[in-house]
């Protein structure tokens, strides 16, 4: 997809490729900081890579991540503009479902409200989906269709930006969605991240609700800060990530929430808009300006500042353990990563 005005949402982006510097090199600049959390994780910790189809996460990518993940979510299809249909997953997205299952991965793709035309997620698309019973009997048909067709081990759900009378009609569309999926196939709804419980109902989620009537909630704890919307910070740094994932916790189990953690950064120039960049893209930023990158070990992050003024902030291989022991702590279903073209692969780790 090209280049969209930065909003907090599920960051779909494409960024220009730049050498990938080795983890290695990562090791030996990260090496003499000390982790704010033990470098461990459970093996029952489930491990989602999201992944982008149209050619901007290659299959090489989930390679890379695959003996960490145990599933792969592909993005995936979007609603029409009046909310009456959906596309089936095409070529592009069935190549990245082709290669999750040989790499013996679960599979599933994600449909959206994003528009090409406005360049953002649009509410208006979703309040027709949801608003109208036979709209969603319509668009659920569709999805479960290509479930069976193509071979997909679930569907996640990222409907994003919703207005708050559209709560109910989004729990209506879950339900319909679980109920027509076939035994042993799975719904995933992605939920933006807020540290305030008022947040959630006033942004269109009832989260006892969706926790009850999908497998799992995949929080969004990232965009914490970004060029547009909350100044210069980190993308999801721990504090704030813990402070969103006790919201949820209060209405949804546990066992069902999958922490979703960044694997990207944003730059802030002195004049003009920030972008998205890559894990690599940062590093090589900092590389080519001659500057420091400094680790900060309380948001979990790492932060430069370049010779022009310019500030960034990314969340990259050494962050996931640290989430990985929020994840822990909480007795979390499992982590979800945003996204496998933009991040460094994900760490295998164990207990």
């Amino acid at each position: 997809m090209p280049i969209m005005a930065l909003t907090p949402r599920l960051c779909r982006v494409v960024v220009t490729d730049v050498a990938i510097l080795s983890l290695a090199t990562l090791a030996v600049v990260a090496g003499a900081i000390s982790l704010a959390y033990p470098a461990s994780a459970s093996t029952t910790l489930a491990v989602t890579g999201y992944a982008e189809s149209g050619g901007a996460t290659t299959t090489a990518e989930i390679d890379a991540s695959a003996a960490a993940m145990t599933t792969v979510g592909v993005d995936g299809v979007n609603i029409s503009s009046n909310g009456t249909s959906v596309p089936a997953p095409d070529s592009t997205t069935r190549t990245l479902l082709k290669k999750a299952h040989a790499d013996k991965l679960r599979a599933e793709f994600l449909v959206g409200n994003y528009s090409e035309s406005i360049g953002d997620f649009d509410p208006a698309a979703l309040d027709d989906l949801v608003s109208s019973s036979s709209n969603i009997n319509r668009v659920v048909s569709s999805l479960v269709g290509s479930v069976n067709s193509q071979g997909w081990d679930g569907i996640t759900v990222d409907f994003e930006s919703i207005d708050s009378q559209d709560e109910q009609g989004l729990v209506n569309f879950v339900t319909a969605l679980k109920s027509a999926m076939p035994s042993g196939k799975t719904v995933t709804v992605d939920v933006t991240a807020f540290p305030d419980a008022a947040d959630y109902p006033a942004n269109g989620y009832d989260l006892t609700a969706l926790g009850a009537a999908a497998d799992r909630i995949a929080l969004m704890a990232y965009d914490e800060h970004g060029p547009t919307w909350n100044g210069v910070g980190p993308i999801g740094g721990l504090p704030w990530q813990e402070s969103c994932l006790k919201q949820v916790l209060a209405d949804v189990p546990a066992s069902k929430v999958d922490l979703g953690v960044a694997g990207y950064g944003y730059t802030w120039p002195t004049s003009g808009t920030g972008v998205q960049v890559s894990d690599a893209q940062a590093r090589q930023l900092v590389q080519d300006d001659g500057a420091t990158a400094t680790w900060n070990s309380t948001q979990g992050e790492w932060t430069a500042t370049l010779s022009d003024g310019t500030v960034l902030w990314w969340s990259d291989a050494k962050s996931w353990p640290l989430r990985v022991a929020l994840a822990q702590k909480y007795g979390l279903h499992g982590m979800a990563l945003w996204a496998l073209d933009l991040s460094d692969p994900i760490p295998v780790t164990s207990s």
